[in-house]
């Protein structure tokens, strides 16, 4: 879809597919694995070991996603055993610094949110 002079991009606009996009950035998977995927390409396992807790479906589907909405690349090396690594294009690096700002964020907070939690139970 090229850009059209019509359309203003406003995620608060139910029908913007700018909503979509935003829904699919706030996901706790595309999160920690943009965050991953920072320092270079990846393979499957390595990812999948380093996000605690992800499955190999939830991992898969999300490579996936990522992948069509042009933020990593696949490539598949023609080796045997087969080799298939994960890297982030430049779109999906402009993300690196806002979710490791957001992470950091949570991290550093912890505590505060925890107790504020502990107290409104």
């Amino acid at each position: 879809m090229e850009k059209n002079a019509d359309i203003k991009p406003d995620a608060f606009v139910q029908a913007c597919p700018s909503r979509d996009i935003l829904v699919r950035l706030a996901e706790k998977w595309t999160f920690l694995v943009v965050i991953a995927l920072e320092n270079g390409p990846m393979r499957f396992g390595a990812l999948r070991r380093q996000i605690e807790g992800v499955s190999q479906k939830m991992l898969t589907q999300t490579l996936r996603n990522l992948e069509k909405d042009g933020l990593i690349t696949r490539r598949v090396y023609d080796e045997m055993p087969l080799r298939v690594e994960y890297e982030l294009t430049a779109l999906g690096a402009e993300l690196v610094p806002l979710n490791q700002a957001i992470k950091q964020w949570t991290e550093h907070n912890m505590f505060a949110i925890l107790k504020a939690r502990e107290e409104k139970a």
